[in-house]
């Protein structure tokens, strides 16, 4: 197993960090610049922050939120929601951000990612690939789209791969079916992204248990990605990587 990266995350809408079931039913998680600084005081090895709802209404991440959370902490940020040019992930570097997240505009125009990773390196350049079952794809995922609102027929891993070769530094690999349920990451889902590329791999929807990290990270991810168990203070980021350490797993301190 690789040496594993905890990464809370921070769902935004209307200023306020919140959290749901399968991207929907929606509960205020407070407010998003405690939480960072929380995070970062307990040992958060990253954070990311998603404007959810950025897509859906047409409109960019709001980056007053990236200032406030990014003038808290000294971990990398990274920030999705709404980016869809250069001109969005320059403006979202220069709020604070250290890595932008694209999805719905890099599937609309997968040019964007190689063309982003030129100009601002492929380390700075996360893809997520929000996916649900389907039967009738390769992989049995489909890639979704708007919010997690739209599959699009795209198969998930194949999608993955060809990020990669565009130039994606991370892949970010969230299964709808999992995703704020706390019934644990999708493995099969996070397997196949795993070894279907060789850049570093997100684990994303779904943690709820401490033992969720751990196969999460034997399934190959090295970014563990949660948001209800640490907002609703379930567990806090040290006692998760306290117990990947009881289990042997390498973790940064």
């Amino acid at each position: 197993m690789a040496k594993v990266k905890i990464m809370p995350c921070l769902d935004m809408k209307d200023g306020r960090v919140v959290k749901g079931v399968h991207f929907v039913d929606l509960k205020d998680a407070g407010d998003p610049v405690e939480c960072a600084a929380l995070y970062q005081r307990e040992g958060a090895d990253e954070l990311a922050m998603l404007d959810i709802a950025a897509t859906l209404e047409n409109r960019g991440t709001r980056l007053e939120w990236v200032k406030n959370v990014s003038s808290v902490i000294d971990i990398p940020l990274t920030v999705g929601g709404g980016i869809a040019s250069l001109e969005d992930m320059e403006l979202t570097l220069k709020a604070g951000a250290y890595k932008v997240s694209i999805n719905s505009a890099a599937v609309e125009r997968p040019q964007l990612i190689e063309e982003a990773s030129e100009k601002f390196g492929s380390e700075r350049i996360t893809i997520a690939v929000d996916a649900c079952r389907n039967s009738e794809m390769p992989s049995g995922f489909d890639v979704v789209v708007s919010g997690g609102t739209k599959p699009v027929g795209i198969d998930a891993v194949e999608w993955a791969k060809e990020c990669e070769s565009l130039g994606a530094g991370v892949i970010l690999p969230t299964s709808m079916d999992g995703d704020g349920t706390l019934d644990g990451y999708d493995l099969e889902y996070i397997k196949a992204i795993s070894d279907a590329v060789n850049v570093p791999v997100v684990a994303s929807g779904g943690a709820g248990k401490l033992s969720h990290f751990y196969d999460a990270a034997k399934s190959g991810a090295s970014i563990l990605l949660a948001a209800s168990v640490f907002h609703f203070r379930t567990y806090s980021v040290r006692e998760v990587k306290n117990y990947l350490t009881q289990k042997d797993v390498e973790v940064y301190q």
